[in-house]
C-alpha cells in the first residue's frame, strides 16, 4: 500500500457516516431547550430597552436548539459538515442590532447551542451561571447619570448673563457646548447637571427675551 492509498483510505473512513442514537439527540435538545428557557428569562429581566420585543427573545432562544441540531448533524458525517459550512457561509443576516446587550445574548444563545451540540452540557451550565453573575455584577457598578442638554433660543444676546445667573442660583453645573449668534438673537446649547432640571427650564422660560427653551435627556451613562 503506497502513500496515495493511505490517503484515500483515511479520507473514505473520515467520510463514513457516524450514527447518532436517539437518546443522545433527545438529551442534547432537551438540555439545550432548558438552558434556552433560562436565557429567555434572564433577557426578559435584565433588558433595559424601552420596548420589549418578545419575538426577538423567542427567536434567540430557539436559535440555541437550531444550532445544537446543526452541530449534531455535522458530527454525523464530514460530507454533511462541509455542506453546511458552504451553505452557512452564503447566509447574510441584515437585521441591525441596536442594543449591545442584545448582541451579548445572541452570542450566548448561539454559543450554548454549539456547546450542547458538542455534548459539553456541564460547560453550558457553568457558562450560563457565570454570564448571569457577570451581567448582574457589572450592572451594579456605579455610574453617573448623563447630563441633560439645555437648548435655548433667545432674541437678545444679553440674555446669556441672565441664563447663567439662573443656573448658578440653582446650584447646577453647566458647560457651554454650542453658541450660535444671529442678527436678531442667539442659540445656546448647554450641558447641565442639576437636581431639578425641570424647574430650571421654567425659570429660564420666564426670563425676558427667551423665545424657546428645550431640555433633552440622553439614554446612556457616563463613566465615573
Amino acid at each position: 500500500m503506497n502513500f496515495s492509498d493511505i490517503i484515500k483510505k483515511s479520507v473514505v473512513e473520515g467520510f463514513a457516516y457516524a450514527d447518532l442514537s436517539t437518546a443522545k439527540i433527545l438529551t442534547t435538545l432537551v438540555v439545550t431547550f432548558v438552558i434556552a428557557l433560562y436565557i429567555f428569562q434572564v433577557y426578559r429581566m435584565v433588558t433595559k430597552s424601552a420596548f420589549y420585543f418578545k419575538s426577538f427573545n423567542v427567536s434567540m432562544a430557539v436559535i440555541s436548539m437550531v444550532t445544537a441540531g446543526i452541530i449534531l448533524a455535522m458530527q454525523s458525517s464530514i460530507v454533511i459538515s462541509l455542506g453546511m459550512v458552504g451553505a452557512l457561509s452564503i447566509v447574510r443576516f441584515r437585521t441591525a442590532i441596536k442594543d449591545p446587550m442584545d448582541l451579548l445574548f445572541l452570542f450566548w444563545s448561539i454559543g450554548t447551542g454549539i456547546i450542547c451540540g458538542a455534548g459539553l452540557y456541564k460547560v453550558a451550565v457553568i457558562l450560563a451561571v457565570m454570564v448571569t453573575l457577570g451581567i448582574l455584577v457589572l450592572d451594579m457598578l456605579p455610574v453617573r447619570i448623563s447630563p441633560y442638554l439645555l437648548i435655548i433660543n433667545a432674541d437678545s444676546r444679553k440674555a446669556e448673563a441672565a441664563i447663567q445667573a439662573v443656573l448658578k442660583e440653582a446650584g447646577s453645573s453647566f458647560k457651554m457646548k454650542s453658541k450660535n449668534l444671529t442678527g436678531d438673537g442667539m442659540d445656546l446649547i448647554l450641558e447641565v447637571r442639576a437636581k431639578d432640571e425641570g424647574k430650571i427650564v421654567d425659570q429660564i422660560c420666564e426670563l425676558p427675551g427667551i423665545r424657546s427653551c428645550s431640555l433633552l435627556a440622553h439614554d446612556g451613562d457616563v463613566k465615573v
